[in-house]
């Protein structure tokens, strides 16, 4: 009976696969003309599980700022509320966390 040696893991390897799992991206959500407050409030919620408080604040500041950072996940699940949120009509973008 043979023992079998696994192949040491590449350095640059597990760095990449820490990467993709590391929760360094944003979704940003922008303000735009067209969509109601009470409407991204419930998108928020509906999406992203957030509490009528706290979809209200992100609401605010996309109001008066602009913009709004709601979640900072890993890429995948980043791009996932970016899908989600789109459909829903609102103005929204991913970008990797400084």
């Amino acid at each position: 009976m043979s023992t079998e040696i696994l192949p040491a893991i590449d350095e640059k390897t597990e760095q990449k696969v820490k990467d993709a799992f590391a929760k360094n991206w944003n979704v940003i959500v922008w303000n735009d003309p067209v969509n109601l407050m009470s409407y991204v409030v419930f998108v928020f919620m509906r999406v992203l599980a957030f509490t009528k408080e706290k979809a209200t604040k992100h609401m605010m500041e996309v109001h008066q700022q602009g913009k709004s950072v709601v979640a900072t996940e890993t890429r995948e699940r980043a791009e996932l509320h970016h899908q989600q949120i789109q459909s829903q009509g609102l103005k929204v973008t991913i970008e990797q966390a400084s």
